[in-house]
């Protein structure tokens, strides 16, 4: 999942970056409210962090931005002390907030809670024949048993498994597992997809990952 993380305090950034990024985040960080804008335009993000005190701009009015073009969790981060000043931030559309300074793993808790909201349809057990695949807790099962995935192969999976039955283009694929300052080889869609076809092979899932040359990729239900 793309998360965008909107600081400019560069060594919070940098913290905050590498946690989220430790838990299967791909995180793209902007220091302004224009870069914020400019990457929101290209990209469809699962989460947005953002921090109010931005150097070109209020963020209260980029959060009016965002929430006239998406509905993903917003959860804001703020030094301003005055109660209203998160109840503003709540009443414009933020779903949580964190006061400075804080713990980054009290971040990322906040972060994974809100994913787990009924009305984000992100904290969901997918099952497709016999592979059982839980988004937040970042694991997969086949008849029961854990299967060890990496971040970037469980993120691969869950894209196609909440897409069965579709095509799921390889573009799509890098845009959702890669952020911006990720370096991402040309054949690197394909490896990923074949280690994770070869687990979930030797696991004995019953499902199959289809090629399609030039198209992308698909999950069928079942393995012929």
């Amino acid at each position: 999942m793309r998360i965008l993380l909107v600081e400019d305090n560069d060594r919070l950034a940098a913290v905050t970056s590498q946690a989220l990024g430790s838990m299967g985040f791909a995180v793209d960080r902007a220091s302004r409210a224009s870069e914020a804008v400019d990457a929101f335009a290209v990209v469809r993000y699962g989460a947005v962090v953002l921090d109010l005190g931005l150097p070109d701009r209020d963020g209260m009015e980029l959060l009016a931005d965002i929430r006239r073009a998406s509905s993903c969790p917003v959860l804001i981060l703020t030094s301003r002390d005055a109660p209203e000043a998160v109840v503003d931030a709540l009443n414009s559309g933020a779903d949580d907030y964190l006061r400075k300074p804080f713990r980054v793993e009290e971040l990322v808790a906040r972060l994974r809670a809100l994913l787990r909201r009924p009305e984000t349809a992100l904290d969901v057990v997918f099952r497709e024949s016999n592979l059982e695949l839980h988004t937040v807790a970042r694991s997969a099962r086949v008849a029961g048993v854990e299967i060890k995935l990496s971040k970037k192969e469980l993120g691969a999976l869950e894209l196609l498994v909440r897409r069965t039955g579709q095509v799921i283009s390889k573009a799509m694929i890098e845009q959702e597992l890669y952020a911006f300052d990720d370096e991402v080889s040309e054949n690197a869609i394909e490896v990923l997809i074949h280690r994770l076809r070869k687990k979930l092979e030797t696991a004995g899932a019953e499902i199959e990952i289809h090629s399609l040359r030039g198209i992308g990729y698909l999950l069928s239900g079942a393995r012929q």
